[in-house]
């Protein structure tokens, strides 16, 4: 009975242990996700300009918008006129270059929006040396230093959070096995007096396996629960963080988060129960 009394709140903590240490690696598997669909979003607003001669005509225009729209690197295109390039000039300059310079400076342009994979330098470049093949495209621009610099900084942060990432999962590991194997030290005497009595390995372990397996999953859905109240205040806050949710990553960290609790709170309790299987009565004091 004394055992038994015992048991219980070291299972509780063992919960409550193993629940904080998933809830931390949760909310930077968040923080991740959020940050991979921040890059999406940087790379895919990136307008790419398809300049065309001033003589070009509006079925040419269409042509050539249509072409780009079949393209596998494309997402959107959008013809913006002379006119309406001059108007968005005007905007943002403040006055009329044209009755500056007394003519309009500006051309005929497709604003392409591309697929994410395909912002870099080098699909930059092949992009444009394939546009570049018709006569009626004058040039194809896009923000250099922009580019360069978005996939450098985001490569950057990604190889920190990554690191970050691996360290907290190692450390994750080693506090859940040590917090599993704290409660089942007040279990030990038990687990001997079982095997004293003739019961055999598997009749001993699988209680304590299935007992842990219980564990692992509640330990995981608390986890949960915490990731779910973190991120609704998060995206109250800040409402745009709910349009970069990923739905299939956030269900596949959640689903980690759980199944990772179960194993090493099953594989850490068996564990444990082998060892003091193996241990003399004496050693257990």
């Amino acid at each position: 009975m004394s055992n038994g009394k015992k048991a219980k709140p070291s299972y509780f903590n063992a919960i409550m242990g193993v629940a904080l240490v998933l809830f931390l690696l949760g909310v930077l598997g968040w923080l991740l996700i959020n940050g991979r669909a921040l890059s999406r979003a940087f790379k895919e607003d990136l307008e790419i300009n398809v300049d065309f001669h001033d003589n070009v005509t509006d079925e040419s225009v269409a042509k050539m918008k249509a072409v780009l729209l079949k393209q596998p690197f494309v997402r959107s295109a959008k013809v913006i006129t002379k006119d309406e390039a001059i108007k968005m000039e005007n905007e943002v300059e403040g006055g009329n270059i044209v009755d500056f310079l007394g003519y309009n400076p500006l051309f005929t342009s497709i604003s392409l929006k591309l697929n994410e994979e395909y912002v870099n330098a080098d699909s930059l470049a092949k992009i444009k040396k394939f546009v570049l093949q018709s006569n009626v495209v004058r040039d194809v621009t896009w923000p250099n230093v922009v580019v360069d610099k978005l996939n450098s900084n985001l490569r950057k942060i990604g190889i920190i959070l990554g690191s970050i990432s691996v360290l907290l999962l190692i450390v994750v590991i080693f506090l859940i096995d040590n917090t599993v194997r704290l409660a089942m030290f007040s279990n030990r005497f038990l687990i001997k007096t079982m095997q004293m009595v003739g019961a055999n390995r598997s009749f001993i372990t699988r209680p304590f396996d299935i007992r842990a397996l219980l564990n692992g999953l509640l330990s995981g859905v608390i986890a949960v629960v915490g990731l779910w109240i973190v991120m609704s205040f998060a995206h109250a806050q800040l409402p745009v963080l709910a349009l970069l949710n990923d739905s299939g990553l956030l269900a596949f960290l959640i689903a980690a988060m759980i199944i990772l609790g179960i194993i090493i709170s099953m594989f850490s309790t068996h564990r444990s129960v082998v060892k003091y299987l193996k241990m003399h009565v004496d050693d257990l004091y």
